[in-house]
């Protein structure tokens, strides 16, 4: 059965959005995106709520036609274009990104059938509701977490405080030049 994994950048008070949905607190130079490529490496498929699926959408696309595109970039639009893509949301007619199928209600039959199929783990990108919604039904495994050196003070949790207790191992931490701190959790159950 596939693991579905939690990837997040989260501040160090435990948010991964800023107040305004903010992300400009997140370290990322070139030793985080060699982090994120070893994990998509590793990945059979991406899950996005509404939100996190529209902004990847609407940029990703655009860096395949982009003469300037860093050979980075390039590679990671390269990867999230052929990837399929699941989008969570109640509120979207369609989703026309290409490899990418829609789930609009049964979020617990939809997450267990993907679990089911062959393949590598699936990776929740951000999205934080999303997150929220399966860490309540339990559908998430594992959390990989690249935990940054600021504190936000307030924003948006990547656990919502309705949750309950949720015991995790910790499978592996890696820490950077840069501060940030990279953990990868498996939820004991």
């Amino acid at each position: 059965m596939r693991n579905i994994v939690s990837f997040t950048h989260v501040s160090l008070d435990g948010y991964i959005g800023g107040p305004n949905g903010e992300m400009d607190w997140i370290v990322y130079n070139d030793e985080m995106v060699k982090n994120a490529r070893e994990l998509c490496d590793q990945a059979g498929g991406a899950l996005y709520g509404r939100t996190t699926y529209e902004m990847m959408a609407g940029y990703w696309p655009t860096v395949l036609t982009d003469p300037n595109a860093a050979p980075m970039d390039l590679h990671h639009a390269r990867w999230v274009e052929d990837i399929p893509k699941v989008v969570f949301s109640t509120t979207m007619d369609s989703a026309d990104w290409k490899n990418t199928t829609l789930v609009k209600d049964h979020l617990t039959e939809a997450v267990m059938k993907l679990k089911q199929q062959p393949g590598d783990e699936l990776l929740i990108f951000g999205s934080p509701r999303l997150t929220h919604s399966l860490a309540k039904l339990g559908l998430i495994d594992q959390y990989h977490m690249n935990l940054n050196p600021v504190v936000l003070g307030k924003g948006m949790p990547l656990f919502d405080p309705n949750i309950g207790t949720t015991k995790l191992n910790l499978l592996k931490s890696h820490p950077f030049e840069c501060g940030v701190v990279s953990l990868r959790y498996e939820v004991v159950r």
